[in-house]
């Protein structure tokens, strides 16, 4: 038997805690439609005005800036997240002009080389919150194929 004391207290953790694991994010991977086809656009604009001159117009990349699709982009950012990828382009590109884009156009940007890529849109945009975006793994192969 409880404490008459404690019986409050307990009676807001038994509340509470069902809605602390519902508001954590279920492990995902970009195989599940984690961006949208309007987001591919809006950063398919953005890629077009600050990261085709390096990356090229295709993603193929070139001797002084990596490929952004394909086999070695794959290879590279297997098993990472896609926090990871978002970090990486937020604070190092462009490379004239680092941490300049915003987050909203970075994660944009993202969803257009997720997109180049070969995974599939979904019905919500990638977000832009690192904290999110830490709960989907970039994949190279789909889950259970």
């Amino acid at each position: 038997m409880t404490h008459p004391s404690l019986r409050p207290l307990l009676a807001v953790a038994l509340v509470a805690l069902p809605a602390v694991a519902l508001s954590q994010a279920a492990p995902r991977s970009v195989w599940d439609g984690v961006y949208t086809a309007a987001q591919v656009q809006r950063g398919a604009a953005v890629y077009a005005a600050h990261c085709a001159s390096c990356h090229g117009d295709a993603l193929g990349g070139n001797d002084q800036a990596p490929a952004l699709a394909g086999g070695g982009f794959l290879a590279n950012w297997n098993g990472q997240t896609a926090a990871a990828l978002f970090t990486r382009i937020k604070t190092t590109m462009p490379l004239d002009n680092p941490n300049s884009l915003g987050a909203a156009k970075v994660a944009d940007v993202e969803a257009m080389i997720l997109s180049k890529n070969g995974f599939p849109a979904g019905s919500a945009d990638l977000p832009s919150d690192s904290g999110a975006l830490g709960t989907i793994a970039i994949t190279q192969d789909k889950p259970g194929a």
